[in-house]
């Protein structure tokens, strides 16, 4: 792929293609940045558009950037583009792809259920023999997560001076499970307590998700039994003496899960906040260290689980233990190991069925329902999730990788009833965006968030995705789902002014060097456009190229 520096008012298509530039189309004009526009209607090649974008993408600090750009109409005819057909890193604008599959092939109001489950002989109610089982269903939204998602500006206001809102218990459905538990009147079990998540196959981490992310909420490993988004708060707060030790705050707190090794000194006012947290992959030793000035506010971390279902088991037989009930046994958890050994793009060729799926309607291989149980197992407790279309909604606006993840093997286990794995669940998008006319070549995805370094998208098959998705009657929630310029989720600090405040409903997308943006525009003539624009090998440790990615915005709702 050959890296092109654009130049301002070049419009000899000889010269453009002499840099790299691909041939016109039949119904194509090459424009004067290297761009590709419709002959009709938009001013020939040397467009007032085509050349406000060049003099944009030519600073010092953006022009050496490699940079993509589709723009469409709502009916996907083509107004703009740069270097459309060629690949991308999505970041998380492959939670656009995933999300639009899930509404498509799962549906809106779907729901799961988490399970507690006795596994043994009963000596009446009170006593069990056997394990007590917590099976996850694959919900997102064990947590204290507001559901449904109230944009910023209608959520509660505290008055100046008032106390704070209370936080609410980020395992309140948990406790609420050892309520049922309780209630049925259980009193003694002879076993141990068991996080299940044996639903998916246990692949925590995708392919080439990064060693470093791991230790961060935002990459938590991946689990059917999914708690707290998988992840642990942790508070440092300056003493009140410099030189003396900080505190160290853990919530929630959950006794020996990780063994805190904590050196983090009180500095001198003014001296700022120098925290770090370090975990060794596998390890449940989390070391806190580094100074924290006496006038700096609380440094706040979210820190990755290690094994989310043995959390929970061990959230599960405290809870139950301070309710008076007596466990003999441990909490552990309960995987399911994969066994494939082939590598994920030669299983990635095995689709057998995939596109009968897809065009079955959402009845045909379905495989979300829940094993009945067997003879000596009884339910004691469970809890129904929200529906699809509301974590969709958080998905897309704070843009939760692991719930993405946790969307892609449910796609998977409606293929493959007894499996459910990554690969399986991107097999199924794959036949999903296949059926809605992108182009196979113009993407991959090894997982569903955009995570793994491995993603590749072109702007042209996002602009088909969106543009397939205003057809499909699940369009409206699903837009609805993505970030709104200046109001919400991760544009809340984007377009924060008239007259683009409230008309750029998108997604964004950051890793590494890469950043994307890809969505609907409201523009100044009162029409909707389709854009994708994405950008790649940007200076590390700089935000010119988002601000470039704004002002192209900016200038594509001008111009149309």
């Amino acid at each position: 792929m050959m890296r092109t520096f654009v130049r301002v008012a070049i419009c000899s298509a000889i010269a453009l293609n002499g840099m790299g530039f691909s041939a016109s189309a039949q119904d194509k004009n090459v424009g004067c940045d290297g761009a590709v526009l419709l002959k009709a209607g938009r001013g020939g090649p040397c467009s007032a558009l085509a050349n406000t974008i060049a003099k944009l993408l030519n600073g010092p600090t953006v022009g050496r950037d490699h940079w993509g750009i589709a723009v469409t109409s709502m009916d996907g005819s083509a107004i703009y583009s740069l270097n459309e057909g060629q690949l991308f890193q999505p970041a998380s604008n492959a939670k656009l792809f995933t999300t639009a599959a899930a509404m498509a092939l799962l549906g809106p109001d779907t729901t799961f259920e988490t399970k507690v489950v006795a596994k043994g002989v009963f000596t009446g109610n009170e006593s069990l023999r056997g394990d007590l089982v917590l099976v996850g269903g694959g919900d997102a939204n064990l947590s204290g997560r507001e559901i449904p998602y109230v944009a910023p500006a209608l959520r509660p206001k505290v008055e100046k001076g008032a106390p704070p809102l209370p936080e609410v218990n980020p395992l309140r459905y948990l406790e609420a499970m050892a309520d049922q538990v309780a209630a049925a009147g259980l009193k003694v079990v002879n076993g141990d307590v068991v996080g299940d998540d044996s639903l998916f196959p246990w692949e925590p981490y995708p392919q080439d998700w990064s060693i470093d992310d791991a230790v961060w909420g935002y990459g938590a490993p991946v689990s059917a039994l999914t708690i707290n988004d998988n992840q642990i708060k942790v508070t440092v707060k300056p003493a009140v003496i410099a030189g003396e030790p900080a505190t160290v705050v853990v919530d929630p707190g959950v006794p020996s899960y990780y063994t805190l090794d904590v050196s983090v000194t009180t500095s001198e006012k003014k001296s700022g906040s120098h925290v770090q947290m370090e975990r060794a992959l596998g390890s449940k030793v989390l070391r806190v260290y580094g100074t924290i000035a006496l006038d700096s506010e609380p440094d706040e971390e979210e820190v990755a689980i290690h094994d989310p279902a043995e959390y929970a088991a061990m959230a599960l037989k405290g809870m139950l233990e301070a309710r008076g009930i007596v466990v003999t046994g441990k909490a552990r958890a309960q995987h399911r190991i994969p066994t494939e050994a082939q590598g994920f793009l030669a299983r990635m060729k095995e689709s057998t069925q995939e596109q009968a799926i897809v065009s079955g309607g959402l009845e045909g291989g379905s495989c979300l329902s829940t094993p009945p149980l067997e003879g000596r197992e009884r339910t004691l407790a469970t809890h129904r999730s929200s529906t699809l279309l509301e974590d969709v909604v958080v998905t897309n606006k704070v843009s939760q990788n692991l719930h993405a993840e946790l969307w892609l093997h449910h796609l998977g286990k409606r293929v493959w009833c007894s499996k459910g794995s990554t690969v399986e669940g991107a097999r199924l998008v794959r036949a999903f965006l296949e059926h809605a006319g992108v182009d196979k070549d113009d993407f991959v995805f090894f997982d569903g968030s955009g995570l793994s370094g491995h993603d590749l998208v072109t702007p042209r098959a996002t602009a088909r995705l969106l543009q397939y998705a205003t057809t499909q009657p699940w369009f409206a929630g699903w837009k609805n789902s993505l970030p709104i310029g200046g109001e919400d989720g991760s544009l809340i600090s984007r377009f924060g002014k008239a007259p683009l405040k409230d008309h750029v409903f998108a997604k964004t997308g950051t890793l590494g060097e890469a950043r994307a943006l890809s969505g609907y525009l409201e523009c100044a003539s009162g029409r909707t456009v389709i854009f994708s624009i994405m950008v790649g090998n940007h200076l590390p440790g700089i935000s010119d190229d988002r601000e470039a990615m704004d002002k192209i915005a900016a200038a594509i709702a001008s111009a149309n």
